[in-house]
């Protein structure tokens, strides 16, 4: 790498443990700078700090303190401990920045200041140089990240008004490292990245080449996605992974599968409210439905199926994505057969008579959910699970973000540890 650009690895996890292990693997592969994550320091005190130094003693070791109050004492704390760098929040208030950069003087660290949530940044700037920073860091925190956020354009501007250091991060990763260094940045700050990856060395030497020849690398997963990528980002999760990025909620209750084995549904909902067995509502909806949407249907939790083998056939012909209903379905084998994604809470031989009651593209309840026209839905051999279209694109950035951090711990599961080690659950039961 070249001496001027630094990769920095910023280890947001909460197991003291493996944050080691991940920082072993990342140096072999390149890092230079070593970052214990806010995260990490919350979970493990300054003692992440000094075992850092002390198993890395030729790197930078920058602690992510995000400093807010008390500057002088916490960057005196974690200078002490072993930190080259520490972080303070530009939001702060001019005093506690102040004593922070006097407290790094005595103590012999930099400052790092993070320009998160600052309106203003370009006049921040000015007054951050005027209080003797070091290094300024344009943040886009994870919670923005899974909503779209970049950091690029602020950096090109700054870059124009200050002469200090500019670090980045923000879902940095080998496709967007260049696009960083080129708007003015010098301290590339990588975190999911590296720190998900079941080869950590591999992921960080890919991530180095790109910074040192400037070229974007294909990056397969560790990227964020926008509005016109939610299926793309969807087709890569399950349902329970999307689950664990809801909080548990938008799981469907009681809502059984009938699809083959790794069949997977993904599309927007055209809702439908019909009685049970009226089927003509739901075989209208085909009609009205576009490619790639999901017909879904609330029959009330009947009895009597309101779709079959014609309504799929149908379905499929249009290249709608599947059909989700709460009520009864038939022709389960032909469905099955012709392979088109169907869900239901029963399956019963009998259908009923096609009357017209209910309606169109209004708000259902089907399985327990709340369903609005537009919803995305994701359907599998486990369930289905429905997201609001208002928040699509974080929910799918969060999801994909479980399905990494999942596969790095299988990676250390599979090297001989168990899920429990890993997670190191002893230490976070309640007790009492």
């Amino acid at each position: 790498m070249t001496d001027d650009i630094k990769l920095q690895v910023a280890l947001d996890l909460i197991q003291g443990q493996r944050a080691l292990q991940i920082a072993k693997e990342a140096v072999a592969g390149g890092a230079h700078w070593i970052e214990a994550g806010t995260p990490l320091i919350k979970s493990e005190g300054m003692d992440i700090i000094r075992q850092l130094k002390a198993s890395f003693p030729d790197n930078i070791i920058v602690a992510d303190m995000k400093t807010m109050d008390v500057g002088g004492l916490e960057v005196e704390m974690a200078t002490r401990s072993g930190a080259d760098v520490v972080a303070v929040m530009g939001i702060s208030d001019d005093g506690t920045i102040t004593e922070a950069v006097k407290s790094a003087s005595q103590y012999g660290s930099k400052i790092m200041v993070d320009l998160m949530s600052i309106e203003n940044p370009e006049v921040r700037v000015k007054e951050l140089e005027g209080f003797g920073v070091d290094i300024l860091c344009v943040h886009v925190s994870i919670d923005h990240q899974m909503r779209g956020g970049k950091p690029f354009d602020i950096i090109k501007d700054l870059s124009r008004i200050t002469e200090l250091p500019i670090a980045v991060a923000g879902g940095i990763n080998s496709e967007t490292a260049p696009e960083a260094i080129r708007n003015g940045a010098s301290i590339i700050i990588v975190g999911g990245a590296i720190i998900k990856a079941r080869d950590v060395t591999a992921a960080t030497r890919h991530i180095v080449e790109s910074i040192n020849t400037l070229e974007p690398a294909e990056t397969p997963l560790f990227k964020k996605y926008d509005e016109g990528q939610i299926r793309e980002a969807l087709e890569k999760v399950s349902t329970p992974n999307i689950a664990d990025a809801m909080h548990r909620e938008g799981a469907m209750f009681e809502i059984r599968p009938f699809v083959n084995k790794g069949r997977k549904m993904i599309g927007r909902a055209l809702t439908v409210r019909t009685m049970d067995g009226d089927w003509a509502k739901p075989v209208e909806a085909i009609d009205l439905a576009g490619e790639g949407d999901i017909i879904v249907i609330d029959a009330g939790r009947g009895n009597i199926a309101v779709w079959g083998e014609l309504a799929s056939c149908s379905c499929k012909e249009k290249k709608i994505s599947g059909v989700v209903i709460d009520g009864a379905i038939r022709d389960v084998d032909a469905i099955l057969e012709m392979d088109f994604p169907a869900f239901a809470r029963h399956s019963r031989a009998c259908a009923g008579e096609p009357k017209g009651y209910g309606e169109i593209g209004c708000d259902i309840v089907c399985g327990g959910q709340k369903v609005k026209n537009g919803d995305w839905l994701v359907g599998d051999e486990t369930g289905v699970i429905v997201i609001p279209a208002r928040s699509a694109v974080e929910i799918a950035n969060r999801a994909l973000d479980v399905f990494e951090r999942e596969n790095r711990i299988r990676e250390e599961i599979q090297r001989g540890s168990t899920l429990s080690k890993v997670l190191e659950l002893s230490k976070w039961e309640k007790s009492g």
